[in-house]
């Protein structure tokens, strides 16, 4: 798990091996998303803007299912 500065994201976690990005939110809630490239969590993890680029790359672009 990496922390990240943002308002709406508190931390971020990868696995190459499964291309599966996990987002825990402020709100609590915790979400995985399948087929992530490495690309896309090292374009998150620079991003200025966290909260912008999961919405903008992220949200509508993968599966995922809500785990918490």
């Amino acid at each position: 798990m990496v922390p990240v500065r943002s308002s709406n994201l508190r931390a971020v976690d990868y696995n190459p091996s499964t291309h599966t990005l996990t987002v825990w939110f402020r709100s609590g809630r915790v979400y995985e998303y399948y087929g992530v490239f490495q690309n896309i969590f090292d374009g998150l993890i620079s991003a200025p803007s966290k909260g912008r680029y999961h919405h903008r790359y992220i949200k509508n672009s993968y599966r995922y299912r809500r785990i918490r």
